[in-house]
């Protein structure tokens, strides 16, 4: 039977009306149902009065026992306990009252779930219940909190990026730039503002004058494009066809879910610059993993014409000017002319560079990580296994592009940094998986696990905790050469 209903109440009163003295069918005691918890009944008793109690003390009675928003009115009520009223009036009014209390109640519940967008927690009223872990007392004060939509976004620190910036300009500005100040300041990040600037002058392609800086640029710029028109003809001869033709193969293969070098313009200035390197370099030629390496200088130089760094990636590159374009092309070849001339050892023939920069990898774990160092020679993988890959391309298939460029600021700031501090930077790579390495049980589990690192999460936070690690190994083996020389 519902909480209130025209039938006679059956509880021994056979007048089948309310009985004085005991719970009053109008006051606001929780009710059982869908948004109530149990009825409590009013315990007998103490309760009950004498069938001569006054109808005034009955009233008084109950007003005692409830709280409720009815307290605020007390004069009111003491004058409605001398009203004389019929029991079935005060039945049904209870009654109404009740359930205009219960409907406002729902519908304020539902409004707040909408207004909140709230739907873990259900409806009381639905027939299946709440999930786990979202119980809620619908008829007490607790509010779900307001739901937030994910933003994927960079935490900033607007003071201190300013200020960053503002360093960055002065050394800049000057007219002589201070080398070891800019070198100083790099090492824990370039902000994009300056980043392009900061990159031409740390690799040697800027010079540190600011009055020779424009005059440079335009020589340098001039001289690549004669070059263009002196070779670039030559490409399909026969002497020079197979380099081209790995060339083209290699550069739709690029990262491959990059938007922007899937751009035919995009493919072509890298077939210009690789082609052109390869030309004036024949020593070693084109080798495959070369193309990656344009692709930071490439990037950082095309957000100097773009507004949002996060669009590079995505950018339309056609939208740009020839002449913008032309100046992109030029600065990416002269700086990665640059940074291969530090490491061409590695694209010689039978890339000897990176035959010793495996070995002494090899060696440095022994020494930091012996534990790991045994478990990867249990199963028989080799290091030239995984990480002919980290010095060929320089990590760059490891970790987002985003990373390659913060990880970059810190190379371009360190003396050889390409060449020497790249090497405690994979051993700082390959510690910092060691726990997940050594869970893997068999070599092919170990190989899978190396080739896919879960690393596409990461931001600048992951690669300064990576470099910290690096400047530690640098700090304890770079000045003792002879703790990485394998004794017998």
């Amino acid at each position: 039977m519902s909480a209130f209903s025209n039938e006679p109440l059956k509880d021994g009163n056979k007048s089948g009306f309310w009985k004085k003295g005991g719970g009053f069918p109008g006051s606001i005691k929780p009710v059982y149902g869908a948004q109530h918890p149990p009825l409590q009944m009013m315990p007998r008793g103490k309760e009950e009065r004498s069938k001569g109690s006054s109808k005034k003390d009955a009233f008084r009675d109950f007003e005692n026992k409830t709280s409720d928003a009815w307290d605020d009115g007390d004069d009111d009520l003491l004058v409605m306990a001398n009203i004389q009223m019929s029991m079935r009036d005060v039945q049904s009014t209870a009654k109404a009252v009740m359930e205009n209390h219960s409907k406002q109640f729902s519908a304020q519940n539902q409004q707040n779930a909408i207004k909140d967008h709230v739907t873990a927690v259900p409806s009381a009223t639905l027939s299946h219940g709440a999930g786990p872990g979202v119980g809620v007392r619908m008829n007490s004060a607790w509010k779900p909190p307001k739901s937030t939509p994910i933003r994927f976004t960079k935490e900033v620190v607007p003071d201190r990026e300013a200020t960053k910036l503002e360093k960055f300009r002065s050394v800049l500005a000057g007219p002589n730039t201070d080398l070891d100040e800019l070198r100083k300041l790099s090492w824990s990040g370039i902000p994009k503002a300056v980043r392009a600037t900061a990159w031409k002058i740390l690799s040697g392609y800027l010079p540190a004058s600011v009055d020779r800086r424009e005059p440079t640029l335009q020589r340098k710029r001039h001289e690549y494009f004669s070059f263009i028109e002196q070779y670039y003809d030559t490409r399909h001869q026969e002497m020079h066809q197979d380099t081209f033709r790995q060339i083209l193969k290699d550069i739709p293969r690029m990262t491959s879910l990059a938007h922007l070098f899937q751009q035919k313009v995009v493919q072509e200035i890298f077939e210009r610059i690789l082609y052109i390197w390869a030309i004036r370099h024949p020593a070693s030629g084109y080798v495959q993993g070369i193309n990656d390496l344009v692709t930071p200088f490439f990037v950082v130089f095309l957000s100097e014409f773009i507004e949002n760094d996060v669009e590079s990636e995505n950018f339309d590159v056609s939208l740009l000017p020839k002449e913008a374009l032309n100046t992109i092309e030029a600065d990416s070849f002269w700086c990665t002319s640059k940074l291969l001339d530090g490491i061409q050892d590695n694209y010689t023939f039978a890339q000897p560079g990176i035959q010793m920069k495996v070995n002494a990898l090899k060696e440095l774990i022994k020494r930091i990580d012996v534990p790991l160092y045994r478990h990867l020679e249990e199963q028989c993988v080799e290091f030239l296994q995984f990480s002919f890959r980290w010095m060929n391309n320089l990590l760059m298939r490891e970790i987002p592009l985003r990373c390659t460029i913060r990880l970059w600021d810190t190379y371009q700031a360190e003396e050889n940094g390409f060449a020497d501090f790249h090497l405690y930077v994979c051993a700082a790579f390959l510690v910092r998986f060691t726990q997940d390495i050594k869970r893997e049980q068999d070599f092919q589990g170990i190989l899978m696990f190396l080739q896919n690192l879960p690393t596409h999460h990461w931001q600048n936070k992951e690669i300064g905790e990576l470099l910290a690690e690096a400047y530690k190994l640098k700090y304890m083996f770079a000045d003792a050469p002879n703790h990485l020389s394998k004794k017998k």
